[in-house]
């Protein structure tokens, strides 16, 4: 009995709710009659809920009326009366937030964090639900800045004249630091490379500008993320990060445990697509050879994400409108991997409205900009997504979230999209120190500077012989080109008296862009102006004491890189060519460079991966010497078993470069070398390199190929990644400077 009287209460219920609009018949109205409303007019109420005269209105009209009130968040309650010919509205509107005070915080940059963040502002409507998630994000904020702790009491103050003074009184508590990370469970890849791919770090005393010392949630969230990703582009398409937890070891300070189940590697094996009748399967040929070129290599999200790239520019290129893309996978033989892509027409449905909030620091131009499809188009599976991820890739928003609702009619539909935003700026330092000497450096960065998604950087650089700053302003999305405009001012000062005989002062600026012009080929031009003062040591030679002087050069430069990695951080498979050329266009001294680089990485069956580099230089004035400054020097990363700038060509105590030079380098990690030392990774390689060509004096010459060979070593260190190589020379010229044991440690504040 008890079971079919709690369906009638329920039966009842409905009933009740539905009955002031459910009574009505359809009925000309040719009077409107609105009660209640204090603040908003008649005339607001009628607009907002689009009320007409002369209308038979039924169940389905008033419904929508009301629908379009409650969406004004004006009214916490709205009911119907027809009387006669006679529509009566009958209203309670929400009180007005006449304040909100934030109590309990004296930092001036977190309180201004907090206050940006609030959905819900002064003059706004009061809305409960609302008050409820501006308290959440209060503390996603605070727990982000280390009070994990904190607490928020949030008091509403009713006021006569339907007012209501909102306070939301904070006790923050003490930060929580996160003492300890480590890495559990059966992960098969080493804890160095692990710390390398999350954001959350170890506190240390060092540590005083790092935010990501601090235990914070959203952050572990995105740390999972990481790690999964980075497994299953590894091949471990089963990985499981069973749990993340956080023990506390005193007070304030906890213990961060990842547990992960890497599980076993899989590998691709029968691809496979779908297409609908009507679409022609020639125009997918070049699919058909990548599922060709990727069946039994390691299973991939990147690989497969590629696929799905290609998939979608066909389908837009050949007009395919009402389409969706989506995949099945199936494991096969226990370590394989088999992929269907199905392609599935959709109904003909267009975007009627697209919605977008959230966004109350963010201008709503810079999102738009971002969306693919605009209210009128066709509605489009594929370029929504891609929208949304376009707008993720922005790195201003914690959270992208969206929703499709159905429209006005059967073949439209309103997009909803619905940011959370982040703080964007960041403040960083640095210090490190080794053979070639020591470093340190300042940083200021603001993804979204005055909410036009624009990204400033200001940076300062001090090593032992030279000074560096630079502020760069990238606009990604310049006057809606879909392209970006990078403006760079900088200038340095380097002392090489020591070393190489000279000094030099340079000013300048820079307008670049940079774009991928075709799939995988990316072109960044640019041009620079630049004002340099040189000048020599008094031991100099003749010819480098002819070149001191000053020099205002307008150049453009470009490069073209095709990148095919599987991944720019760590990469294992894959290969990147990149050309780069300067080119003067006004300067004291006419000089061209060229530069080209190749790097190609292969990974075998047991996770060792095989990395062969090569580079080459040349610089050539077109009507005097190459300037000292400009002439070509190997990178010291290019040849270890040598001191940094101290090989080729020499100009009595000097070593002067030369106007070509080139690198070769081999390496290959050896994972299976001291497995159980999990914060170190060794390899093995293989360096040659030469400098030669001296434009104003060819007997000064050094044209001899420098090897070496040796053992390289990175160690994740309490204070800092390390990383020290043995060399030994192999063949080398009499005036060349040898340096077995390089070493290099440094950290972020």
């Amino acid at each position: 009995m008890n079971k079919y009287l709690k369906y009638i209460y329920i039966f009842v219920f409905f009933i009740s709710i539905f009955t002031p609009i459910s009574k009505v018949k359809a009925d000309v109205i040719n009077e409107i009659e609105i009660n209640g409303n204090q603040r908003i007019s008649d005339e607001t109420i009628i607009l907002f809920g689009g009320i007409k005269k002369n209308v038979d209105y039924n169940n389905k009209n008033l419904n929508l009326i009301l629908k379009n009130l409650y969406e004004t968040n004006f009214f916490e309650n709205v009911s119907f009366k027809i009387d006669g010919q006679i529509l009566k509205i009958f209203v309670i509107e929400n009180p007005i937030v006449q304040s909100i005070e934030i109590t309990g915080v004296k930092n001036k940059s977190i309180i201004e964090k907090l206050n940006s963040n609030l959905s819900l502002r002064e003059k706004n409507s009061f809305i409960e639900s609302i008050v409820q998630r501006d308290e959440n994000t209060l503390k996603n904020i605070l727990r982000s800045n280390g009070y994990y702790f904190s607490e928020i009491n949030t008091v509403i103050e009713e006021n006569e004249n339907n007012t209501v003074d909102l306070k939301y009184q904070i006790t923050l508590g003490e930060k929580a630091f996160i003492e300890k990370i480590k890495f559990i469970g059966d992960k098969k890849i080493k804890d160095r490379k692990l710390r390398n791919i999350i954001i959350s770090e170890e506190s240390k005393f060092w540590k005083f500008l790092s935010s990501k010392k601090y235990l914070d949630k959203n952050r572990i969230r995105i740390d999972e993320n990481l790690l999964k990703n980075y497994y299953k582009n590894n091949g471990y398409y089963e990985v499981k990060v069973n749990s993340t937890s956080a023990q506390i070891l005193e007070s304030k300070k906890f213990e961060l445990i990842y547990n992960i189940n890497a599980g076993e590697k899989f590998t691709f094996n029968n691809l496979k697509i779908n297409l609908p009748s009507s679409f022609d399967a020639k125009n997918f040929e070049q699919i058909n050879k990548l599922f060709e070129d990727i069946k039994n290599q390691k299973y991939s999200l990147n690989k497969i994400k590629l696929i799905l790239e290609e998939i979608d520019l066909i389908v837009l290129n050949k007009q395919y409108e009402f389409i969706n893309a989506t995949y099945k996978e199936k494991i096969v033989d226990n370590n394989k991997i088999d992929i269907i892509f199905n392609i599935n027409e959709s109904k003909k449905i267009f975007v009627e409205k697209i919605n977008i909030f959230g966004n109350y620091v963010t201008n709503e131009n810079v999102i738009r900009n971002s969306i693919l499809t605009d209210e009128g188009d066709p509605f489009n599976e594929i370029l929504f997504k891609k929208s949304l991820n376009r707008i993720k890739s922005r790195n201003i928003f914690e959270k992208v979230d969206s929703e499709i609702l159905d429209g006005s009619d059967s073949r439209s539909k309103i997009l909803n999209i619905r940011v959370s935003e982040k703080p964007t700026g960041e403040i960083s330092a640095g210090a490190g120190t080794g053979t070639s000497g020591s470093q340190l450096s300042f940083g200021i960065s603001e993804n979204n500077y005055l909410g036009e998604g624009k990204r400033v950087k200001a940076n300062a650089t001090l090593s032992d012989n030279a000074l560096r700053g630079l502020l760069s302003i990238t606009d990604p999305n310049f006057k809606n080109s879909d392209k970006s405009l990078i403006t760079k001012i900088e200038n340095s000062q380097e002392d090489l008296m020591s070393r190489f005989g000279y000094k030099t002062n340079k000013a300048g600026f820079s307008l670049g862009t940079s774009f991928e012009q075709y799939r995988n080929i990316f072109f960044s031009p640019e041009i620079s102006s630049y004002y340099e003062s040189l000048k020599t040591s008094s031991k100099a030679s003749n010819n480098k004491k002819k070149q001191e002087g000053d020099y205002f050069d307008t150049e453009f430069s470009y490069s073209l890189s095709l990148n095919k990695l599987n991944q720019n951080f760590q990469p294992t498979d894959g290969y990147r060519s990149t050309f780069k050329q300067k080119l003067p266009l006004y300067a004291d001294d006419k000089s061209i460079s060229n530069t080209y680089e190749f790097a190609n990485y292969n990974q075998l069956g047991n996770d060792t991966v095989l990395s062969f580099k090569i580079l080459l230089q040349a610089v050539n004035s077109i009507d005097n010497d190459v300037r000292i400054s400009r002439r070509v020097f190997i990178p010291a990363s290019r040849l270890r078993g040598f001191a940094s700038g101290k090989i080729g060509p020499k100009d009595g105590s000097d070593y002067i470069g030369g106007n070509y030079g080139t690198a070769i380098n081999l390496a290959a990690t050896l994972p299976n070398l001291f497995v159980d030392l999990q914060n170190v990774d060794f390899s093995i390689f293989l360096d040659t390199a030469n400098i030669f060509g001296v434009d104003y004096d060819s007997s000064l010459d050094s044209n001899k190929l420098r090897s070496s060979t040796g053992l390289a070593i990175d160690w994740f260190t309490p204070i800092g990644p390390l990383s020290f190589s043995f060399a030994s020379p192999i063949t080398k010229a009499d005036t060349d400077t040898s340096e077995t044991f390089r070493f290099r440690i440094g950290t972020t504040f």
